[in-house]
């Protein structure tokens, strides 16, 4: 479990980004972090991950206080830690193994036929085989998020943190990345949060769903309760979202 107790957070220029953030992200379950942009909704995350010092409040992995925890205990939970970047984030001059591969080489003693043997698993559970020797400008946009997936667990992390997964792909892809994400999820008892605007992945595989508006937490629920909700912010922005999405396909015909 990951905590989040009274989050503060401005800017160098005095702007107070997240208002008194308090929310709680459970083992095992798809929580999502909603809101347009500028909202905070991606300070938060990246807070979440030290990215970002928070001013005041608390951030708890467990019973850990990881926002004043000391650098060795911080480098110790952050190993613990998988990450699926918005665009992917491989490296370019790398092969698809080879950036599976890149945090066994950081972080761990293995053997290179270890990390090999690792890396490949993780591969086929991500569905992609046979393209261990590409490099990422030879795939597609739904094969390079499969990569990322794969490298975000190849460590087995026990938190997994996705900014936009879905960002770029097609509706289709989409689906398959989210369900890919949620099954990860179950199947291995990880505390995931994704930062997402589409309302098709929060509809699919909301858990739990936070909506973040002007720096504060404006609603919390399931996706089933956000169909019965009469948040006036929260309507605006689904339906915002859903017309932005049907721009999206209307162009991409």
């Amino acid at each position: 479990m990951i905590r989040a107790i009274d989050v503060c957070k401005s800017f160098e220029d005095g702007r107070l980004v997240l208002d008194h953030i308090t929310a709680s992200f459970q083992p095992g379950k798809t929580n999502l972090i909603i809101g347009q942009s500028g909202s905070g909704k991606t300070v938060l995350l990246k807070c979440l991950v030290g990215l970002h010092r928070i001013d005041s409040g608390q951030i708890l992995y467990n019973d850990l206080c990881f926002s004043g925890a000391p650098l060795a205990v911080k480098r110790e939970i952050r190993q613990k830690l998988g990450m699926i970047f918005q665009g992917g984030a491989l490296l370019d001059s790398s092969t698809v193994i080879e950036n599976v591969m890149f945090p066994l080489d950081l972080f761990t003693d293995m053997s290179q036929s270890e990390k090999e043997d690792r890396a490949n698993f993780c591969l086929q559970r991500v569905n992609l085989t046979n393209a261990n020797r590409l490099y990422p400008s030879e795939l597609s946009g739904g094969m390079i998020k499969r990569v990322a997936i794969a490298r975000a667990i190849v460590m087995n992390p026990q938190y997994l943190f996705c900014d936009e997964p879905n960002s770029g792909l097609d509706p289709k892809t989409s689906v398959v990345i989210d369900n890919l994400i949620q099954e990860i999820t179950q199947e291995y008892n990880i505390t995931t949060i994704i930062n997402t605007h589409d309302m098709n992945s929060v509809m699919e595989i909301g858990d739990t769903i936070i909506f973040i508006y002007q720096g504060r937490k404006w609603w919390e629920g399931t996706k089933d309760d956000i169909l019965d909700t009469d948040n006036k912010e929260l309507e605006e922005f689904i339906f915002a979202s859903a017309m932005a999405r049907k721009v999206r396909a209307c162009q991409g015909r």
